[in-house]
């Protein structure tokens, strides 16, 4: 079926994002405006915090520019994702990156200028002016990082060179949504497809093992035609993020990235051991799909399919909408009503792919626009995770915005995670408590062991591959296509065990996964995956098996929940998740998690 061009596509089905800008003349005086007052900002260089009332009006003049621009950037960042061929809002787009870096030239001396000054003294003014009271926590996040804040010459410096710094992002970006073209491919009735970034999975879930060898080969043979160019391209963003850390004076890369949400390293290390301590139950899972699927020569390209199959996977968005619905009833009857409203009647999400369109999914919004959700929907029972995941973020922001300060009002990628998993945790138990037979309940408790090997097993092997990758460099090391493939080969072979039959092309993998442009990014999937079937077990139970001894969800867990939703960045992630009862210091979570996906699969073993 060929994909449609974007104004083929009726109205309805797109998200109302012109609610933000129904006359663009406006985006672009919104525009001006925001440089116009990044430029009046500059008056208050040498006097910044002179005084509690000047500190006051500077602060939220700063905030006023930020949120001002905010709807600038999301609204040219959605209108470039809804077709990234459309040259109209890929010169809007790139309008915006150059506002940001006059605005972040303008505004850049301001926290190196404010750290200059006595700590003691900055806190001080609290008592004196009770409105700098909202600032509070901002202003101690800010002196935590004084020894990496540079003068306000090397500040403007860096943030001139911000658009130049992202450049290997962008070009990633646009090569892999626009140029790449992956062909066409035809399965045994003789029935062709455009290969997409949108189709790849469903087609990787095919009965036809033929049609599915063709898909991974000839994505993956693109990307190897590619693989000097790509590695050039990833080599330059590790660079670049291996020498921010150096410049900010950081003692290792990892350190850099974690150390602004006051995160440890450890906890990232601490992923990555648990996981590997669990690699057994990954091994004894693909060993059951072997068995189960009778393939002597399991390869990668098989890893996606289904042990069993449901009878209909077909699912419409309104129907998917119920079902989420449905199954995010336990969160309380305000949460399901926002939800349903949002989705359906005030067109938050862009449902369904079109050409140019940026592949995958996503919830982005401004604190002043709805949170809006980008998808690729193909209408199966299996994109209502993607859109109760990305509906999770969204009512993450809904609850933020309406209890949060602009300041705070919008969240760490750690906590974000968390928000999105739950409501895909609820929705597998939903769906495996209320299987209507055995062939049913094998198909959901087997996409449940699939959701942990793609979300805590893989995104946990992507994160040591970016630590590979990082600390290579940072000890001096060149990144090449032939140390980068080798190095993905060995960590797939690892993560998979013996029973996956070795091919040429997986090593290619580590070229397409756009996660690796934003360094450090994955490792919050697997985190967030944890610390969200923590939250759902004291909410529901993870599934029948493991349900509370009464059959209830805990009323206070879920108002636990709640709060942590509404909580924002008003402090950092570690502490906001024990609102919702999780301890992320401690392994204990991650293994809690682990320990779950050991008993499902002992259980797919017994029901097969």
């Amino acid at each position: 079926m060929p994909i449609l061009n974007r104004n083929e596509i009726k109205d309805k089905y797109k998200w109302d994002i012109e609610r933000m800008y129904p006359d663009e003349n406006k985006w672009e005086l919104d525009l001006n405006k925001c440089i116009e007052l990044s430029n009046d900002f500059l008056k208050y260089q040498g006097s910044v915090g002179k005084n509690p009332s000047a500190l006051l009006v500077q602060l939220e003049q700063s905030s006023n520019i930020s949120r001002l621009f905010e709807n600038v950037i999301v609204y040219a960042r959605q209108r470039r994702d809804e077709d990234n061929a459309n040259p109209k809002y890929i010169e809007m787009m790139g309008k915006a990156i150059d506002a940001a870096s006059i605005i972040s030239s303008n505004t850049a001396f301001f926290t190196p200028e404010l750290i200059s000054k006595d700590e003691d003294e900055i806190m001080s003014f609290f008592k004196i002016e009770p409105r700098l009271k909202i600032y509070e926590f901002m202003l101690a996040s800010i002196f935590k990082e004084k020894k990496h804040i540079l003068s306000s010459k090397e500040e403007s410096l860096l943030a001139n060179l911000a658009d130049i710094r992202d450049a290997s992002s962008e070009i990633f970006t646009m090569l892999n949504n626009v140029d790449l073209d992956f062909g066409i491919v035809k399965d045994k009735k003789g029935e062709e497809f455009n290969l997409t970034h949108g189709n790849y999975t469903k087609l990787m879930e095919s009965d036809d093992r033929d049609l599915r060898e063709q898909v991974y080969k000839q994505m993956y043979s693109k990307y190897k035609s590619l693989n000097n160019t790509l590695s050039v391209i990833y080599s330059y963003n590790v660079k670049n993020y291996v020498t921010g850390s150096k410049i900010r004076n950081y003692d290792d890369v990892l350190s850099y990235a974690l150390d602004s949400e006051n995160i440890s390293p450890e906890i990232y290390r601490n992923l990555i051991d648990v996981v590997h301590d669990h690699l057994p139950s990954m091994y004894k899972y693909i060993k059951i799909k072997k068995r189960v699927l009778g393939i002597d020569d399991l390869g990668m390209h098989d890893i996606y399919l289904p042990i069993t199959s449901l009878e209909d996977k077909k699912c419409s968005f309104e129907e998917a909408v119920n079902l989420c619905s449905i199954a995010l009833s336990p969160l309380g009857d305000d949460y399901v009503k926002r939800f349903k409203k949002g989705v359906l009647n005030e067109r938050w999400v862009d449902i369904y792919e079109n050409k140019g369109k940026t592949s995958g999914a996503y919830s982005f919004g401004s604190y002043d626009s709805y949170p809006y959700i980008l998808m690729n929907y193909n209408n199966e029972i299996d994109d209502a995770f993607t859109l109760i995941h990305e509906g999770g973020h969204s009512m993450h922001s809904i609850y933020t915005r309406e209890k949060q300060p602009f300041i705070y009002g919008s969240h760490s990628i750690f906590t974000a995670e968390t928000a999105s998993t739950v409501n895909e945790t609820l929705l597998i138990n939903y769906l495996i408590d209320n299987a209507k037979n055995k062939k049913e309940k094998i198909y959901w408790v087997n996409k449940y062991i699939d959701a942990f090997r793609a979300t805590l097993f893989r995104q946990t092997m992507f994160a040591e591959f970016e630590l590979l990758t990082h600390t290579y460099v940072e000890k001096g090391g060149q990144l090449t296509a032939q140390w980068l493939n080798k190095k993905y080969d060995e960590l797939n072979k690892l993560y998979y065990g013996p029973n996956v039959k070795e091919d040429e092309f997986i090593r290619y993998e580590w070229s397409r996964i756009p996660h690796f442009y934003r360094p450090f990014y994955v490792y919050q999937y697997a985190t967030g995956y944890s610390a969200a079937n923590a939250i759902a077990k004291s909410i529901v139970g993870t599934s029948s098996k493991f349900s509370n001894d009464n059959g209830n969800y805990g009323v206070r867990a879920k108002d636990d929940y709640i709060d942590f939703l509404k909580s924002g960045n008003s402090n950092y992630p570690i502490d906001l998740l024990k609102i919702a009862g999780v301890d992320m210091n401690s392994k204990n979570s991650i293994e809690r998690a682990m320990e779950v996906f050991d008993i499902m699969v002992d259980e797919l073993d017994s029901l097969i």
